[in-house]
């Protein structure tokens, strides 16, 4: 079960088909849904995650916590909706397009997509692309 929770005042419009897309997504990869709780949140919230448990001073845009085991996707992902604004901003897109590309982004982590070296980055933006598409 996907379940949209918020510590700011941003809310989601279209929870039902971002939920919908999610669900698609993880089964496309060949994986199966569990509990999985996105948190919207402000700049603040996640830097004070990130440096409590990545010990990273820095801001993100979106941190996950990945209990899936095996093949059942589970997990909390944290997104900061001030830094994907931001984003949005910095490379020209559209708000909602960005922040399509960080929600999925997560649930990629956790079908065992990394983005770390360049050659990881990439396989995970064409998969990023690949299920923006599907939500359009």
């Amino acid at each position: 079960m996907i379940s949209f929770n918020y510590e700011t005042d941003f809310l989601l419009e279209n929870e039902e088909a971002v939920s919908s897309w999610i669900s698609q997504t993880i089964s496309a990869e060949g994986f199966k849904e569990d509990d999985i709780n996105y948190v919207f949140c402000d700049d603040a919230y996640l830097h004070k995650l990130n440096v409590e448990f990545l010990n990273h001073d820095t801001l993100t845009d979106i941190i996950s916590f990945d209990y899936s085991v095996g093949k059942i996707i589970q997990g909390d992902i944290f997104i900061s909706v001030e830094r994907v604004a931001d984003n949005a901003k910095d490379f020209n897109t559209p708000f909602e397009e960005e922040l399509h590309r960080v929600i999925i982004h997560g649930i990629l982590h956790y079908c065992g997509y990394k983005d770390k070296t360049d050659e990881d980055a990439n396989e995970m933006r064409n998969k990023e692309n690949h299920y923006l598409m599907q939500m359009v």
